[in-house]
């Protein structure tokens, strides 16, 4: 993959900056983003059928999601606090690959993009899968995290090659 244009985050001394978005136009931005946490089949069995002793692991994992997303910007050092117009997070269940894929989709209508968010929705609901199950499953795999799909703002449409 090839980048695609300057670093907007550094100015033109090198140095670390926010950038100014205040000029930009209001529109509606949206975001995708998946990642993966790979388990063993036991662990699998366990969520899929809520059998954990702390309860309904993909429910608290969803909801650690959209909270996570909503506070971005306090993580993130240069990210833009934004107003939230949507925050989805999905959870697909893999038998064969004893695995648990995540997806997010962030929306807002605001001055900058909604990419961070969605990303960090994925994270923290595949962290919390893991914190849940580590009791039983110290070796599961968080891994694939990335972006899938943007919309919105100057740079409009955009889509991974490889995306489902």
């Amino acid at each position: 993959m090839k980048p695609q244009g300057t670093l907007t985050h550094l100015n033109q001394r090198g140095e670390a900056h926010m950038v100014d978005v205040g000029d930009k136009a209001i529109s509606a931005r949206s975001a995708t983003a998946e990642g993966y946490i790979s388990m063993a089949q036991e662990t699998l069995a366990l969520i899929n059928d809520q059998g954990h002793a702390k309860g309904d692991v993909l429910s608290v994992a969803r909801i650690a999601g959209i909270m996570a997303a909503k506070r971005t910007a306090e993580l993130i050092p240069l990210c833009h606090p934004l107003a939230l117009t949507k925050v989805e997070v999905i959870f697909e269940s893999q038998d064969t690959a004893a695995g648990i894929r995540c997806q997010a989709i962030a929306e807002t209508r605001e001055r900058t993009g909604v990419e961070m968010e969605a990303l960090m929705a994925v994270q923290i609901s595949l962290l919390t899968i893991y914190d849940m199950c580590k009791a039983v499953d110290r070796g599961m795999t968080i891994h694939t995290a990335r972006l899938l799909e943007k919309s919105g703002g100057r740079s409009g449409h955009w889509r991974r090659d490889d995306a489902d």
